[in-house]
């Protein structure tokens, strides 16, 4: 960001929207490895982005080409090569198509297959091509962060979608600007690839350990998941409550410093409240914010209460 004491914008994930192809030398190599054609139906036509786990592709699907579909045009993610050479990997992608096909709301990305190339031995899962903007690349034309009622639209769907996961016992894992996007429709919470279910039947999916793929964004996840505890909602309420602050003043609560390393430093004593924001809004967002999980006790729907309006969180 502008500001001389924030640290440089982190690199952003993968983001399935559509837009100009990446110009960074990974993209090149993949698309160079990748092949035309996945199981005889979608062509890959250029890499979207690429994250420590994920590739995402805009790909024609040639199937709905045949039929005359207008818009014959997908978003289809893969794991990068690293991962899918781990013999949890078709299982880490369908845990994370499992999760989200089952959420229906208004600010969810949902998917539309799980597939599996047998010849390239590649799975794969297809979902819509959004078009927009994600909120580091937002952030990033905006480096004073975003007047109030700007803010509150993107605060309050963000915040509801997740209360709604963590109401159907599901879990982010990875909430970031690089997972939010601006779209032609709203808001929209994306990549459940870290996430799980802690309740349900789909708590039955396998619990693969993602401590060891060492995925964690560490100036978004909470201290205590750097620390090797396990995800909770609460690590979600931390993510959230950092892309919250830094949308409304332009700036990292943290300096995208890892969180146990701002703990460690006391960073959290010299927290102050956005001047973007009502001053009521303050004292749930600091909550969110602490470091320490004991005193972190909010919960995303009282976040969006709170910031919301709907009611005054002390």
């Amino acid at each position: 960001m502008t500001s001389p004491e924030s640290a440089p914008p982190p690199q952003s994930t993968y983001v399935a929207f559509a837009g100009p192809p990446s110009a960074m030398p990974f993209s090149q190599r993949c698309l160079g490895e990748m092949p035309g054609i996945l199981a005889g139906r979608y062509r890959l036509e250029h890499l979207l982005g690429a994250g420590g786990m994920g590739v995402v592709y805009r790909a024609r699907d040639l199937l709905q080409e045949q039929y005359s579909d207008p818009d014959p045009y997908i978003a289809l993610k893969m794991l990068n090569e690293d991962v899918d050479e781990s013999p949890d990997a078709a299982a880490l992608l369908y845990s994370e198509f499992s999760l989200s096909r089952r959420l229906h709301h208004p600010n969810l990305l949902r998917p539309y297959t799980f597939e599996v190339d047998a010849a390239q031995r590649r799975a794969f899962i297809t979902m819509d091509l959004m078009r927009g903007l994600t909120l580091d690349k937002l952030l990033c034309e905006r480096p004073l962060g975003l007047p109030w009622h700007e803010w509150h639209g993107i605060a309050v769907p963000l915040l509801d979608a997740l209360a709604y996961i963590h109401r159907r016992g599901v879990l982010h894992g990875d909430v970031k600007p690089s997972n939010v996007m601006l779209s032609e429709d709203g808001v929209r919470l994306f990549d459940f690839g870290l996430g799980l279910a802690t309740e349900g039947p789909l708590k039955d999916l396998p619990h693969l350990n993602r401590n060891r793929l060492n995925a964690w964004t560490p100036g978004y996840a909470a201290p205590e998941l750097l620390d090797g505890s396990p995800l909770s909602a609460g690590a979600d309420v931390y993510g959230v409550a950092c892309v919250l602050y830094e949308l409304a003043s332009g700036r990292h609560p943290f300096r995208r410093l890892p969180s146990t390393q701002a703990r460690d430093d006391g960073l959290e004593d010299k927290l102050k409240a956005p001047t973007n924001l009502p001053r009521r809004c303050w004292p749930a967002l600091r909550t969110a914010l602490a470091l320490d999980p004991g005193r972190r006790n909010i919960g995303a729907a009282q976040l969006r209460d709170a910031l919301g309006g709907v009611s005054s969180w002390w």
